[in-house]
């Protein structure tokens, strides 16, 4: 029986090999990193299933592909249901009307169905709520993925994986620019944060001029706050800048996230190619699948499921690319 190969554990990884296991096949994977953890941009991802507000800055694929999202993370991991709110401050409503041109799938709410949808968020008049989309917590999907795979029979080999191999699939992101010279990485800051005093029950995106923020519940009062895309590989540290805006634009959603306690700091790089659409190609012997951006567990499962078609013959999916190589 044919062995296929994955090489990286990431998100793209893990999707990957959970799909073509759930056909039948049999997978090996290799990463020197070990166990998902904090040494890829996966750990930090915000896990929000939101495909129709990304439309509002992304192509339409992103839109169709990212919707079977809810479904293919559902059979893995949990996965709340609550959908996203966007609000804005008053003086911002301009850009919440722009938001609203821009995407499709939500519902206006006024100020009383704010608060009745979220009790603790303070002074918004106008918003949209988004009531299909979800989200997850990813470093739990992660080691979801990594336990059931071990059930199922995929071994792992923290090791880097050999210069020749049959049936390879490589998953390994912005380390796949040695063969990948389009890949870039976009800069990626977050913030995990403990505000017991804060109640909030689903991601809460606010429309800023300067850093529009995203707001994701972990539960028992832990949030994660992400927004930043800097087109920088500069991964090393955090700016000052992003760490305040971050923190003010947080503030401005209810002042007693001033008197939160800052759990973590991260930075990561996001593998992209120029159009920031993911990629499939097949170059020899080897599938590479790559470029998932901002999108990583949104577009994972669409992407796993092309692999997966391409590598067991049944169709093409729409992101292979083999004559960009």
């Amino acid at each position: 029986m044919t062995v296929w190969s994955v090489i990286g554990s990431g998100v793209a990884g893990l999707a990957v090999a959970s799909e073509l296991v759930s056909r039948g096949a049999q997978v090996q994977i290799f990463d020197p990193g070990g166990p998902p953890g904090p040494h890829g941009c996966s750990w930090w991802a915000g896990g929000m299933l939101a495909p129709w507000c990304e439309f509002e800055n992304a192509e339409e694929s992103v839109l169709r592909l990212g919707q079977h999202a809810l479904e293919w993370w559902g059979t893995r991991t949990r996965v709340q249901r609550r959908g996203t709110l966007v609000v804005a401050n008053p003086r911002d409503l301009p850009d919440l009307r722009r938001f609203s041109r821009r995407t499709e799938g939500f519902a206006e709410v006024d100020q009383p169905k704010i608060r009745e949808l979220e009790p603790d968020l303070h002074g918004f008049t106008r918003g949209l709520h988004f009531a299909d989309e979800a989200h997850l917590d990813p470093r739990q999907a992660l080691r979801d993925l990594y336990t059931q795979l071990v059930k199922q029979g995929v071994e792992f080999h923290h090791k880097l994986a050999p210069t020749r191999l049959e049936n390879a699939i490589d998953c390994r992101g912005l380390h796949a620019r040695d063969v990948l010279h389009d890949l870039r990485g976009v800069k990626g800051e977050m913030l995990v944060i403990r505000c017991p005093d804060v109640t909030l029950t689903r991601p809460v995106r606010l429309l800023h001029p300067r850093i529009p923020l995203y707001i994701v519940p972990r539960g028992d009062g832990v949030y994660m706050l992400g927004a930043t895309m800097i087109e920088s590989e500069d991964s090393s540290r955090i700016t000052a800048r992003s760490m305040l805006e971050l923190l003010s634009a947080a503030y401005a959603l209810n002042p007693a996230f001033g008197e939160a306690e800052v759990l973590e700091i991260g930075v990561d790089l996001r593998p992209a190619f120029p159009d920031n659409l993911p990629r499939i190609r097949r170059l020899g012997r080897t599938i590479y699948a790559n470029g998932l951006y901002r999108h990583g567990y949104l577009l994972a499962p669409a992407l796993a499921q092309g692999v997966a078609d391409l590598a067991l013959k049944n169709t093409h999916s729409e992101m292979v690319d083999e004559d960009r190589a």
